[in-house]
């Protein structure tokens, strides 16, 4: 393993090559895409195109191995006990829905309870909406503290309803904060329900072990992990992945179809209906081998110490509303210039080539419960710098200057 080097870090990066003059700090919507993921998916492309599975021709077994061995990779990764328990999908979205519908079909009835955070992206809220009120599921919410943490007062309470499934996110995408996910995870086990662990943004923060966490099911995106958009990964331990009835029929996911009925493959393959990207498990692969060969702790100190950086900046700014908690926290600060819509400051901070995101963050209900409009989020990665904390300080006090003169 190599130690964390930020400077040649940053140099495997060809996106800031091309754009030496901008900050990115949008990384909580999508990370880039270093040299070997690009090179790997380009070399399939070029070299080995061809479907898996199902071609008796060598170039269809050879892509066939090498989107294999890419399942072998990703679950060697998070230390999946089985590599059947890593299916492929478009992403964290496609992953949740496929769990909420999955379930209705097998595990929840009418009356059953679901419990989820008021924290939650709209991934884990509208899929099980969309089966609950169909179905007659009850949906739980647990409040948040003053600080906007997860009310783990209030989580034990919910618990003891007993719902049969418990979905919470591993990190925020809003505000960066770090749930408690070890203890959440034991405390819904220990109430008798089965857990679902948002990894969207837990998964590029922490070297995440599901056999040492212990989740049912623990769900990711690629693009948040440097590898491509368009894939993505719902791990599940096997007995939970069984529960599951497909979303999605047709293609691979079948062992036998006739017109009155049909038999369902094996894992992993039941669950992944029709050509898959194949280009993208194969970069995501190589994105994971990638981060396997370099000191996550290192890194993540690294991204601390920017972190710390900018909110000492923050502190010197008059005029902000600072969502975020710099404790337990994975790189993301949201805030809001006092009076000014969050729309208007990420303006004027593209307009000095620093790249955020203002809105709702795919968070509605979180800020109504605050009665905002949404708010500016800043989310750093190990390929920043400290010039980018100190030019993104000078573009915020800047745009608060205009906004406020």
């Amino acid at each position: 393993m190599h130690s964390f080097d930020p400077v040649n870090f940053r140099g495997q990066f060809a996106f800031f090559q091309h754009n030496p003059g901008w900050v990115y700090l949008d990384n909580a919507a999508t990370m880039h895409k270093p040299n070997v993921v690009v090179d790997a998916m380009a070399m399939f492309y070029q070299r080995h195109n061809s479907n898996v599975h199902r071609g008796a021709h060598t170039l269809s077994q050879h892509a066939t191995r090498a989107f294999e061995q890419a399942r072998d990779d990703i679950a060697a990764f998070i230390n999946a006990s089985a590599r059947e328990q890593i299916i492929f999908c478009s992403g964290a979205t496609a992953a949740l829905n496929q769990i909420a519908f999955g379930l209705m079909h097998t595990v929840l009835k009418a009356g059953d309870r679901v419990l989820i955070t008021a924290l939650e992206h709209h991934a884990n809220i509208v899929p099980w909406q969309i089966h609950c009120s169909k179905y007659g599921v009850i949906l739980d919410i647990v409040p948040l503290t003053a600080d906007y943490k997860v009310d783990q007062q209030a989580f034990t309470e919910l618990l003891a309803l007993k719902p049969k499934v418990v979905s919470f996110s591993h990190i925020s995408n809003v505000l960066g904060h770090i749930q408690p996910v070890t203890q959440m995870v034991s405390q819904a086990k220990a109430a008798g329900a089965l857990t679902v662990i948002d990894g969207a943004q837990g998964i590029v923060h922490d070297k995440v072990d599901v056999q040492s966490l212990d989740p049912d099911f623990y769900v990711w995106s690629g693009h948040k992990l440097y590898g491509p958009t368009g894939i993505g990964v719902l791990y599940g331990k096997t007995a939970a992945l069984e529960l599951l009835t497909p979303l999605f029929g047709g293609g691979e996911m079948i062992s036998e179809v006739n017109f009155s009925h049909s038999l369902f493959n094996i894992l992993p393959f039941r669950l992944e209906a029709g050509t898959p990207d194949i280009a993208g498990a194969i970069g995501l692969a190589a994105a994971c081998n990638w981060l396997q060969s370099i000191n996550n702790e290192q890194m993540k100190s690294y991204k601390s110490m920017l972190l710390k950086q900018f909110f000492a900046g923050l502190n010197k700014i008059d005029g902000l509303d600072i969502l975020s908690s710099p404790v337990h926290n994975a790189g993301i600060v949201a805030l809001n210039v006092q009076g000014e819509h969050p729309a208007d400051v990420a303006e004027l901070l593209n307009q000095q080539t620093v790249a955020v995101r203002g809105g709702q963050h795919c968070a509605m209900p979180f800020f109504s419960l605050l009665g905002l409009a949404g708010a500016v989020r800043f989310s750093f990665a190990p390929y920043n710098t400290e010039a980018d904390v100190a030019t993104s300080l000078h573009a915020l006090t800047q745009a608060v200057e205009i906004l406020t003169a």
